[in-house]
């Protein structure tokens, strides 16, 4: 049994390659992808040392890490800097969430796409809970909301 799996481990980098690119679909921040590269590296010396599993796991861990470290900053660089892409906070401006509790000048939460984010109000006037609001800009962590159904003062925003 152990020298087959031996003389075929190649497939078994192989599986494991796959595995990985496939699940990379499900997070899309290029990791999987780049630890994929690593098993394939290992495919690619089994099948030339199929005895030599730890050269095998050697040379699939330098690559990993190399792709790592320099080509997955690279492709996410590229990546973000594409056209149509936006960020989280990019996503969040002009966004319409609802409030959780009550948001004051000062603080309150709201959620957001499903997520939940700290918010304040806009104009500084109290908004209660469960009231729908336009995220009307992004500051650091914090959204700033206005009800949807109060209108901006003109010259703001």
């Amino acid at each position: 049994m152990w020298e087959w799996v031996q003389q075929n481990i190649w497939t078994l980098w192989l599986v494991a390659a796959g595995g990985l690119a496939v699940s990379e679909m499900l997070t899309l921040d290029m990791t999987l992808l780049m630890l994929a590269g690593g098993a394939l590296a290992g495919a690619g010396v089994a099948v030339f040392f199929p005895a030599l599993v730890w050269v095998q796991i050697v040379v699939a861990a330098v690559v990993a890490v190399a792709l790592l470290g320099f080509l997955r900053p690279q492709v996410l660089k590229r990546l973000h800097r594409g056209p149509g892409y936006r960020s989280t906070f990019q996503q969040l401006l002009g966004g319409v969430g609802r409030t959780t509790g009550e948001v004051t000048a000062s603080g309150g939460e709201v959620t957001v796409n499903g997520e939940t984010w700290t918010a304040r109000s806009y104009d500084g006037d109290a908004i209660p809970d469960g009231v729908e609001v336009d995220v009307i800009e992004v500051d650091d962590l914090t959204v700033v909301v206005q009800p949807r159904d109060k209108p901006l003062r003109r010259g703001e925003a």
